[in-house]
């Protein structure tokens, strides 16, 4: 029998093979997938860039492994094509793993996915895997093809990526930093070496938001406390369980003073106060997200949040204040109770983190803080327009959105890392309607370029340390970027 089910495997024969990605298409306003396949070795990795084959990289020339094009059948059916020649790979190769990535949705929006694998030279059917339980991943680990006693296996995997295909090489032990790789690298180089040279760098003349204030005895270990810049009086923060007015237009008063943490070893770290009035920071259009009042609410451990508010379909932030360096997490609940879309998760010690989720207007709005070991937090749920924009360099310190209202632009990335100079960064590019799609990604501490499309749009940024990113000269471009 050929056809299996998730975590199932067949034994292969090594002839050459055709695989085809095969989905439903729904017209003109259909779902773009794109297939690729990673070449992995003994190590769980590949072995650079140049082991995975995509839209913009068909073909691997030392193992055969290529991409062959799409073909449309009737009833809508579309099938994107690969051919792998077994007895072609290359001995360091030990897995193939054929993947897809979806652009501007996710797979829980795609109908009738399977992966069907076919003999090349008589068209027989080798291996049916019928994709059923896809929800919001972007990137799909749908099957691979694997050394076994001197043979070749099949195993059904239908393992997903909520941030799509970089962040599923990244796992594969690499991530493509751009077209300056070499000149990043020797400005890594540099700036370790600056700071062992100078490990109580002082970073006063660094440029700081207007109004904001440093606190410069920061440890270069943790983030302290922010201090903010002098205020008139605020409101005091809504009691825990109090309800708000539902829908109130955002007070027109001055942007507040920004809240600035500073730390030689993670960068700055960037939020509006709690307790005071917020007012517009960006062009965001209004279906991006409603407005109303900001609403602040404490707790410990695991507690729901009911904060009272009936708003319309759209984005709503979520700060999250965190002192211990155990996870919280944030989610929406369904009716039931039951979780259902993450706001922020993170480890972070001294978290000072922004998220967001998007509501879809008609659910009661109601939240879920779970921090493990029963551990205090604070939150915040305030509107998008409330966001710092992406029109210039920015930097912060952890999780973080930014609102972007441009054009298709190139962008410079640099992530810091944790205190060990490591860690995930990634920055996820959210459109009207809460699909998402992968902007960059990468290990560890280094800088890379990337692309972002036209907006609007939010940008979420997912990492434990410091990073920077501003608009890149020449425009877009770079690995991921799409040229067809």
């Amino acid at each position: 029998m050929t056809q299996i089910i998730k975590g199932a495997n067949l034994p292969l024969g090594g002839e050459p093979m055709r695989v085809a990605v095969v989905r439903r298409s729904d017209g003109p306003e259909e779902l773009r997938i794109d297939p690729a396949a990673l070449l992995v070795a003994a190590d769980d990795k590949v072995r650079g860039p140049e082991d995975l084959v995509f839209y913009n990289q068909p073909e691997h020339g030392g193992s055969g492994v290529r991409l062959t094009g799409s073909a449309r059948a009737e009833g809508g059916v579309v099938a994107d094509w690969l051919e792998i020649d077994p007895g072609r790979v290359e001995p360091d190769v030990r897995r193939i793993v054929v993947a897809a990535s979806c652009e501007g949705a996710t797979f829980g929006e795609v109908t009738g996915l399977y992966l069907r694998v076919v003999s090349a030279a008589t068209g027989e059917q080798l291996a049916l895997y019928a994709v059923e339980d896809a929800t919001t991943e972007t990137a799909l680990l749908l099957g691979e093809f694997y050394r076994r006693d001197g043979g070749w296996k099949f195993r059904a995997l239908g393992q997903g990526y909520a941030s799509g295909l970089p962040r599923l090489a990244a796992d594969f032990g690499f991530s493509v930093p751009g077209d300056d790789t070499a000149e990043d690298e020797r400005e890594d180089e540099r700036e370790d070496e600056r700071e062992d040279d100078e490990a109580d760098l002082d970073r006063a003349g660094d440029v700081l938001p207007d109004g904001a204030v440093t606190h410069e005895a920061a440890p270069v270990h943790r983030i302290p406390e922010p201090v903010a810049a002098p205020e008139p009086a605020a409101p005091a923060a809504t009691p825990f369980g109090a309800v708000t007015p539902s829908v109130q237009a955002a007070p027109a008063a001055p942007p507040a003073s920004l809240v600035v943490a500073k730390s030689a070893a993670l960068g700055h770290l960037v939020m509006p106060p709690f307790g005071a009035p917020l007012a517009r920071c960006n062009d965001l259009p209004s279906e991006m997200g409603p407005e109303f009042t900001p609403v602040e609410f404490s707790g410990c451990g695991k507690e729901d949040v009911d904060p009272g508010l009936t708003l319309p379909k759209g984005f709503v932030v979520v700060d999250v204040l965190k002192e211990d360096d155990r996870l919280v997490e944030v989610v929406t609940l369904t009716v039931r109770k039951r979780a259902w879309r993450q706001a922020l998760i993170s480890s972070m010690p001294q978290l000072r983190g922004v998220g967001v989720f998007h509501h879809d207007g008609h659910t009661p709005l109601r939240l879920r803080v779970d921090a493990w070991g029963r551990g205090a937090w604070t939150i915040r749920l305030r509107p998008v327009s409330t966001l710092r924009s992406f029109d210039g360099p920015l930097e912060g310190v952890g999780p973080d959105v930014l609102a972007y209202t441009g054009g298709e632009a190139g962008v410079r990335y640099r992530c810091q890392g944790d205190e060990k100079k490591e860690g995930f960064f990634g920055v996820n590019v959210l459109r009207r309607g809460g699909h998402q799609q992968s902007a960059f990604c990468r290990l560890n501490r280094g800088r890379g370029s990337g692309a972002l499309p036209a907006g609007p749009r939010l940008l979420v940024v997912d990492t434990r340390g410091g990073w920077s990113m501003e608009p890149r000269q020449g425009g877009i471009g770079g690995f991921w970027t799409r040229r067809r």
